[in-house]
């Protein structure tokens, strides 16, 4: 079996086609359903977040499984598939470790080093196990790669090295910065969390959470000691607004620009940073006399290139080293039933030894024949030393000779034993 992922983000789509994947708790659930159900797939995780939806599975082969996930990512775009397949990315054992490491790590987020990830990534394995369809392959891989990110975040400084979306998007549309203005926020996520630390501490003089679950919006203004209001009040905040930022996760527009219009009569100057995926501000609001509109598409291509220097650098070599030893340990893994399956053979054929050795000798006394059990036993340990230290050792190299299946035809072991102790380790590690 070798992990597969299949997917699509800010690197390889249009925001525009980001819109049309976006998927809610019930969606990611289907996909997750649909995923499984292909043939060559024995499990599955989904991380979906608003600038990337990525199918990681553990298959038995790369033909046919690339052309079944791929499928389900085009059916859910509503595109065709000759228009859809350029903006699908494919990686394939290393590489799929080597990508989900590079993720967690933030290192392919829009803005590099953003710490949503982690989370993101840690309800994508709760999901998976919550649906049933994260086995042990997967459950060993996702725990790693968190482990990864919270290490590259406790040993270098990533998280403040490269600028948040938020502090990159207030500053694109108010280039003097948000002291002393009236500021809008909508949303009570974590980036609706971000957004309001980051204009109160730029000395906004007044900051306005509004969310459609009141509770959501009074704990979050409450985090940082500022106003709440009921989504209702909308019009009535952006009267007097200087700046909305917007991150819901809602389906549709919120803010219409007819809305907008009617909600600004004099025309106030109003700044518009939409964070949304999909957005929350009707496009066509940009147009509107005193308004300037920014949303994720306008951000992509600057925040993509962002080089947060040594930090990053770090980060990259963390990762590149968490990958080889991952990988190392994994290929040695592989061989692990083949040796146990060995030794136990090794230590069947001793005891049967022994056991014609009692027949033939029925009046050796107890001392001698420990003697002769333990001197077998060395004998096997010793001829079976140095090919289990070289199977795992030879693991390690690339190429197309799988040795543990060399190792298991030279001795004739029985494939069942192998099985079964392939079986024994899922299950505990399940």
């Amino acid at each position: 079996m070798s992990v597969l992922v299949v997917g699509i983000s800010h690197k390889s789509a249009p925001v525009s086609l980001l819109e049309r994947v976006a998927l809610d708790a019930d969606g990611v659930a289907k996909l997750l359903a649909d995923a499984q159900a292909c043939a060559t797939v024995a499990e599955t995780a989904v991380i979906a977040t608003c600038n990337r939806l990525e199918v990681y599975a553990e298959v038995d082969r790369f033909h046919g499984s690339v052309e079944d996930l791929s499928r389900l990512l085009v059916e859910r775009a509503g595109e065709s598939t000759e228009a859809m397949l350029p903006h699908l990315y494919v990686h394939y054992e290393d590489g799929a470790v080597s990508h989900l490491f590079h993720v967690t790590a933030g290192l392919d987020s829009m803005a590099v080093g953003e710490g949503q990830i982690l989370g993101q990534t840690r309800a994508a394995l709760r999901g998976g196990q919550e649906h049933g369809s994260v086995g042990p392959a997967l459950n060993v891989l996702f725990q790693q790669a968190l482990r990864v990110g919270k290490r590259a975040r406790a040993e270098t400084g990533i998280d403040s090295a490269a600028p948040t979306l938020v502090s990159a998007a207030v500053e694109r549309v108010l280039p003097d910065g948000v002291a002393g203005r009236r500021v809008v926020v909508l949303g009570a996520g974590a980036m609706a969390g971000l957004a309001t630390a980051t204009v109160a501490r730029g000395g906004a003089s007044d900051v306005v959470v509004l969310n459609r679950t009141a509770g959501n919006a009074e704990r979050v203004a409450a985090e940082h000691g500022v106003r709440h209001a009921a989504l209702e009040d909308i019009d009535e905040e952006l009267a007097r607004a200087d700046l909305l930022v917007t991150c819901t996760g809602a389906a549709g527009v919120l803010v219409s620009a007819a809305q907008l219009h009617a909600a600004r009569p004099h025309q106030h100057p109003l700044a518009i940073a939409d964070l949304a995926l999909p957005h929350d501000v009707e496009p066509a609001a940009a147009e509107l006399p005193g308004v300037h509109l920014i949303g994720l598409a306008d951000l992509a291509e600057e925040l993509r290139d962002t080089d947060a220097g040594r930090e990053v650098d770090e980060v990259r070599r963390i990762v590149g080293e968490e990958v080889t030893a991952f990988l190392s340990a994994r290929r040695q893994s592989s061989v692990t039933p083949t040796v146990v399956a060995l030794r136990s053979m090794a230590t069947d054929v001793v005891e049967a030894e022994m056991f014609r050795l009692a027949a033939r000798l029925p009046d050796l006394d107890d001392a001698a024949r420990a003697e002769v059990l333990h001197t077998l036993r060395r004998v096997a340990d010793k001829l079976l030393h140095q090919p289990t230290v070289r199977v795992k050792e030879l693991a390690n190299e690339s190429g197309a000779v799988s040795y543990a299946t060399a190792l298991a035809e030279l001795f004739a072991l029985d494939p069942e034993a192998v099985d079964a102790v392939t079986r024994a380790s899922g299950e505990a590690i399940q």
